[in-house]
């Protein structure tokens, strides 16, 4: 019994044909965030000659690795990559364009926080070449903002929201939803705020308990508790209607688009596409090679000294490991994987443990369609449960 997938497969293209991502982290931040993870680091100064000069001398050694590419997107991450200085922003792109040849549409996307502060940067970071900002709004919620860490409030942080729309072609931003003492109704009604504001992409996560993080502290004190699991699923639902009612439907697991405003950087990581990784613990995959900088800023930056590079690792994935993330990447995507050319690429032919996968088919949480297998909405609420059954 297969079970069908519900939409088109027309935007599906092979890992092989997409043009290269660059991913570039600036990791400094003005303050930790409770739930964050990230490489992120807080530093009373930065020394902005010193990291424009890093980062670009790892850019070009990066570039060398990877010459005669076309370059479909760049993406500056972080930390928090909207207190990087204009100038700097606007010599790397011009500096990643001269390495590689850029498509007619380049992607260039910025995070942002929506201080009045670093939107008072957005009209000379458009000027600079950035193109799409993603803003961590993160809630529409004053006390929530608190509990999150998070530097301002919803004025703040929607005056940042107007100045991005009228500053930047494509504008996205982040909620985090599943937060203590949030239920359907509030956030039924936070939601529906958020998609009368008109962009053409939202991330919405649920909050997660990540080890290391403050959160994780207060959690092992019992001063946090999880969200109810049963309540999470329920709020996922309902972020996928109403996001789709809206026209904004779920095109990765956390990720909500009109069908050409999908995140063109992310769908090469999830289509595990080629891209390059610069600057502090950026992680990059090249032909079949994982590469890993260094993870502190200080470290980073005496390792581009010393070798002209940030490197700190650069590993060849065997063809299982390519198997296995390709399915891990792409079965997060409504659209699926391609099995068989996940096959013909990597040379595997057992990537699926086929008897999981046949149960979890008559269980409605994947679908199958030809060589295309897909997680159904269902199989989306538990799905790190569906990965680890099929996963080889």
């Amino acid at each position: 019994m297969l079970h069908r997938a519900p939409q088109s497969h027309a935007e599906a293209g092979p890992a092989d044909d997409q043009p290269l991502a660059l991913y570039v982290h600036w990791p400094f931040c003005v303050s930790k965030c409770p739930y964050c993870d990230f490489n992120s680091h807080v530093r009373d100064r930065v020394d902005q000659d010193a990291w424009a000069a890093a980062l670009l001398a790892d850019l070009a050694h990066e570039a060398a690795m990877l010459p005669g590419r076309r370059l479909g997107s760049i993406f500056f991450g972080g930390g928090t990559p909207s207190l990087m200085p204009p100038a700097t922003v606007a010599a790397l792109i011009d500096a990643a364009t001269r390495h590689w040849s850029a498509a007619t549409d380049l992607e260039i996307t910025l995070e942002a926080n929506p201080s009045s502060v670093e939107a008072a940067r957005f009209a000379d970071l458009a000027a600079a070449g950035v193109n799409r900002v993603s803003l961590g709004l993160q809630a529409l919620d004053d006390a929530a903002l608190r509990f999150l860490g998070r530097a301002h409030d919803v004025a703040e942080g929607l005056g940042a929201l107007d100045v991005a729309q009228a500053s930047f072609a494509r504008v996205s931003f982040d909620l985090i939803y599943a937060r203590p003492g949030q239920d359907e109704a509030a956030w039924d009604a936070e939601l529906a705020r958020a998609l009368g504001f008109g962009t053409g992409h939202l991330s919405l996560y649920q909050l997660t308990i990540e080890p290391g993080t403050r959160f994780a502290t207060l959690a092992a004190q019992g001063r946090l508790q999880p969200f109810d699991e049963d309540l999470g699923a329920l709020l996922f639902e309902l972020t996928q209607a109403r996001t789709a009612a809206a026209g904004l439907p779920a095109y990765e697991v956390s990720n909500h688009a009109r069908p050409h405003e999908r995140s063109r950087h992310n769908l090469t990581y999830w289509r595990t596409g080629d891209y390059a990784g610069v600057g502090p613990g950026a992680h990059g995959r090249r032909g079949g090679m994982a590469t890993v900088r260094h993870r502190k800023p200080e470290n980073f930056l005496s390792a581009v000294q010393r070798n002209g590079h940030g490197l700190q690792s650069e590993d060849a994935l065997t063809p299982a490991d390519r198997a296995s993330e390709a399915l891990l990447m792409g079965l997060r995507l409504t659209e699926g994987v391609d099995v068989d050319k996940i096959r013909a690429r990597t040379g595997v032919d057992m990537i699926l443990d086929e008897r999981a996968v046949d149960r979890l088919i008559a269980h409605r949480l994947l679908w199958q369609d030809g060589p295309r297998l897909g997680v159904t909405p269902a199989g989306m609420l538990v799905l790190n449960s569906v990965l680890g059954e099929i996963v080889a």
